[in-house]
């Protein structure tokens, strides 16, 4: 079994762990990570996340053993270090890219770095649904691709503003703290 290292959560507190390393199942991909982001989510899971895990228990979603460590990180960008089976492999080893943060797991949608079912990319290696896979092109570092995400949530904040004519929609920073940010503003002349 391959070991890789990756920064685990438990009890409000990181460790580095040593880890196995994942096995990509069908239609997935495993990845090297290469960049990662610290998101709003992060901080509210290091901050709340025993009391997260009974909220979501309530509402129905399989409980979690939080003691078994959660690997955070879903502003991300990686490189393609293996296939799993069924997979197109349309793009070659080596390749970077970006996903939307779920794995697709027996025809369930998982989601990436909040669970303790998914690591995310606070890990040297993370599992990703090959299906979701953006390239990243060259020559956008990729400090700047890790944005993509949380840039994509303030683009879909403007998307969904309801301007009138004259204004313009202003995004001040981006993921959540863009979105909540928006306001309409006049056009200065």
């Amino acid at each position: 079994m391959t070991i890789m290292r990756a920064a685990v959560l438990r009890n409000r507190q990181f460790s580095v762990e040593e880890r196995p390393l994942p096995i990509p199942g069908p239609g997935q991909v495993l990845v090297r990570t290469r960049a990662c982001g610290i998101c709003g989510s992060d901080l509210h899971l290091f901050r709340h996340g025993a009391e997260i895990a009974k909220l979501v228990t309530q509402i129905g979603v399989p409980p979690e053993d939080m003691q078994a460590g959660l690997i955070l990180g879903h502003e991300f960008v990686a490189e393609i270090a293996a296939f799993g089976p069924d997979t197109d492999r349309r793009l070659a080893v080596g390749q970077r890219v970006l996903s939307i943060p779920f794995l697709m797991e027996g025809g369930t949608l998982v989601p990436i770095g909040v669970t303790t079912r998914t690591g995310g990319a606070y890990a040297e290696y993370l599992l990703l649904s090959e299906r979701f896979l953006i390239p990243v092109p060259d020559g956008l570092p990729d400090e700047a691709a890790a944005l993509t995400e949380p840039f994509a949530i303030g683009v879909h904040a403007v998307a969904k503003a309801v301007l009138k004519t004259g204004e313009v929609a202003a995004v001040i920073g981006c993921g959540r703290w863009g979105s909540p940010s928006l306001q309409h503003c006049e056009r200065a002349e």
